[in-house]
């Protein structure tokens, strides 16, 4: 048995409770209520004491806490930030990811506003999203089919579907806002609720 094994075994709620009845037992052969049996009481006794024990539970897994996963989505928002402004699009498209930028800035800026995103996984898997998927394959999407475009004439203008990607995403985004903006309007009526009730 590896020493590690044995520290763990020490440490361990059947033997820590083990050795307090072990230790009664003890008591009792002092007291002289055990008599010539008292090696054999004492190690019944640890073993009722480790049998009734509750078992050892294995730790939770440690997943990520919800601040530190806003931590890494902001530094991949900064990423994204310097691969648009890298990336040749149409003024339209431009203006669209300018809103989509400071929308983002908004809710990701440390604060209120980034508290209650940790605290709301479906809004933080979405800002996720637009970060990390939405936002670069459009432009990216955008920019391979805009050189294809160029040598085979005559297609769709990728433009088009760009705009109405980017504008998707505003939207979805907007959403995100306008429900965070809900939950601490509730927030608020449920504390005057509660100051008009204690008033009375």
């Amino acid at each position: 048995m590896a020493i590690s094994d044995v520290s763990e075994f020490l440490a361990s709620r059947k033997n820590i409770a083990g050795s307090a009845c072990g230790l009664a037992g003890l008591a009792l052969t002092f007291t002289g209520v055990a008599g010539p049996y008292w090696p054999v009481v004492v190690a019944g006794l640890y073993g009722a004491g480790a049998l009734t024990a509750p078992p050892e539970r294995p730790a939770p897994p440690g997943f990520p806490d919800p601040s530190a996963r806003l931590g890494e989505l902001r530094a991949d928002f900064e990423q994204l930030r310097g691969y648009l402004r890298e990336v040749d699009v149409p003024p339209v498209a431009a203006a669209r990811i300018g809103e989509i930028d400071e929308l983002l800035g908004a809710l990701l800026d440390p604060g209120w506003a980034a508290e209650l995103l940790a605290q709301d996984p479906e809004a933080l898997h979405a800002l996720g999203r637009a970060v990390r998927q939405d936002v670069p394959e459009a432009v990216d999407t955008y920019a391979r089919t805009r050189w294809w475009t160029r040598i085979t004439p005559g297609q769709e203008q990728p433009e088009r579907h760009l705009d109405r990607q980017l504008a998707l995403v505003q939207e979805e985004l907007t959403s995100v806002a306008a429900a965070l903006r809900e939950t601490e309007a509730r927030r608020q009526e449920s504390h005057t609720r509660y100051l008009e009730e204690r008033g009375r």
